[in-house]
């Protein structure tokens, strides 16, 4: 595919985009899909949606009350626009790093950032400095928007020629106080629907983190086929959720949907669990946005249906990505709150969701059916099809596609024009598809493949088992054996022999655990996915 005339002054990102024969095909096949060759999606998200609904209506809600309209969060945005353009002298296609907790101001950055045509470079707050500098020296940032809170991180990292502008301590050059200085609206650049837009970092559950850069129309795109097609959000919703910013499956539900719909997204600092469950009631929420793990520790605080602790009755959707549902969550859940789990995967790679289904489509125990407006097969190691119910690599294409940012491993993702996952999957005649486990978290012991995730989807069914990880441990004989690590409940005194014996009622002899090893917490990224790498590291 051709590119379009850039708007950016500053071509790093254009330039080190993957060589023309290494992208995956990306189709367009919708009608909704049919972007203009010149498109701002900051422009799209916020002034497009005031075209369509008004100024009035509310945009983002923090945890402490404070409501933005979508007129007010315009005004906020246009004048951190006029800053970063005017006062920083940001250029179309700088990058410019974002840091700092959940929040209506951070949101405010990433959307004065997409009108300036600079290229945001989302990150965690949660990583530290090496981290940090890896990144920035990846893409080569020269900006960074940091909450002061934040900042001791990213200072210690002593980024070569990086600029820093604080926000949220009132000092006199604080990014708020310079944007007060201006008030006039921002006319966003007229940037090419196929400029970089944003570059963010895969979490890390391999220990090598990769740049994936997506395009402004790929901002769109997520919201035109998933969450169009599958969440149907309305106007009047209310979106919250734990991803971060920093995590696209974050950055999609918590911004990028909402103002596409018109609707409001309650940002939350800390939206853990504990604090999570009582804002959904008393913000009257009604998307939820969170991964499995948060589910099943929401489960032990929710009541019997109907008499729960917590008043859930306005919430209507509840998404789950991340890491794959057991369809043992999926069924507590439904039993304790009326609600059926969206479930989905998707991938940094690829911005959002892309296989997924919701309402009476859902069927527990698999992901779903592939998302319109994308493709999607199970292929062997040669890139051939496999047949129906016979388990292999997951291949999907659609309008987004890997993109990474000066990395040789694009030719070990991006294959015949398909995006390979990474993820071992199975698909049934009806084309739901069923997750299996990581490639690399198969286990192959005495000639058997195990998948660890059915292997951990047993073990959680035990009443005192919270969290568990399985991996493969060398073995003389057998080449590897089945280890599980396991986080019991507060109090509980399983012993390992207890949970060997109800294994063996759960699975076939094969699949069981030889050992367990009872650990308190599991190794996970900053977005709460697994590190499964780090256990591996230990055997």
């Amino acid at each position: 595919m051709e590119l379009k005339p850039s708007a950016h002054a500053d071509t790093f990102a254009r330039d080190h985009l993957p060589p023309p024969h290494a992208w995956p095909r990306l189709l367009f096949e919708l009608p909704e899909l049919a972007y203009p060759d010149r498109l701002n999606c900051g422009a799209e998200l916020l002034d497009a949606t005031i075209d369509r609904y008004g100024p009035d209506r509310p945009a983002f809600r923090s945890g402490a009350g404070e409501v933005w309209s979508y007129g007010g969060l315009r005004d906020r945005v246009d004048r951190l626009a006029h800053v970063l353009a005017e006062d920083l002298a940001v250029v179309p296609g700088n990058r410019v790093l974002l840091r700092g907790p959940t929040g209506p101001w951070l949101a405010a950055c990433w959307l004065a950032v997409m009108k300036a045509g600079a290229v945001a470079v989302t990150v965690l707050a949660q990583q530290r400095a090496q981290e940090l500098a890896t990144v920035c020296a990846m893409a080569r940032v020269q900006h960074a928007l940091c909450h002061v809170d934040a900042l001791d991180d990213l200072a210690r990292a002593e980024v070569p020629g990086l600029r820093i502008t604080t926000y949220g301590g009132g000092a006199p050059d604080d990014l708020l106080r310079l944007a007060d200085r201006h008030r006039a609206p921002f006319r966003a650049v007229e940037t090419s629907a196929d400029d970089v837009a944003l570059i963010a970092f895969t979490s890390g559950t391999t220990g090598r983190p990769k740049g994936c850069m997506h395009f402004h129309r790929d901002l769109l795109s997520v919201a035109d086929t998933f969450s169009r097609s599958v969440l149907r959000p309305r106007p009047d919703d209310v979106f919250a959720g734990s991803p971060p910013l920093g995590f696209t499956f974050g950055l999609g539900g918590l911004v990028v949907f909402p103002l596409r719909a018109g609707a409001s997204a309650l940002l939350l600092d800390q939206a853990v669990p504990r604090r999570l469950l009582p804002a959904l009631a008393e913000h009257r929420v009604t998307v939820l946005f969170t991964a499995p793990t948060a589910y099943r520790s929401m489960l032990d605080a929710l009541g019997p249906y109907d008499v729960g602790a917590h008043d859930l009755s306005a919430l209507r959707r509840c998404v789950s990505a991340g890491e794959n549902l057991p369809a043992a969550t999926w069924q507590a859940w439904y039993e304790r709150t009326g609600l059926r789990i969206i479930n989905g995967i998707g991938a940094t790679e690829l911005l959002h969701i892309f296989i997924s289904a919701a309402d009476e489509d859902i069927r527990p125990g698999t992901t779903g059916r592939v998302v319109p407006g994308w493709q999607a097969r199970v292929v062997d190691g040669s890139g051939r099809p496999v047949a129906d119910n016979e388990p292999g690599l997951l291949a999907v294409r659609g309008p987004v596609g890997c993109r990474y940012l000066a990395d040789p491993r694009q030719e070990e993702y991006v294959r015949d024009g398909w995006n390979l996952t990474g993820d071992t999957y199975v698909r049934d005649p009806e084309g739901y598809f069923r997750y299996v486990a990581r490639a690399d978290d198969m286990i192959v012991s005495a000639g058997h493949n195990i998948a660890g995730p059915e292997v951990e989807e047993a073990l959680i069914r035990h009443p005192d088992v919270v969290e568990a990880a399985v991996v493969g441990r060398p073995d003389e004989r057998r080449g590897q054996i089945v280890v599980a690590y396991t986080v019991l409940r507060a109090g509980a005194t399983l012993t390992e022999e207890a949970l060997r014996t109800f294994m063996q009622a759960e699975l076939a002899p094969h699949k069981c655990p030889r050992a367990f090893v009872f650990v308190p917490a599991l190794p996970r990224t900053a977005t709460g996915k697994l590190q499964r790498f780090r256990l591996r590291d230990l055997e």
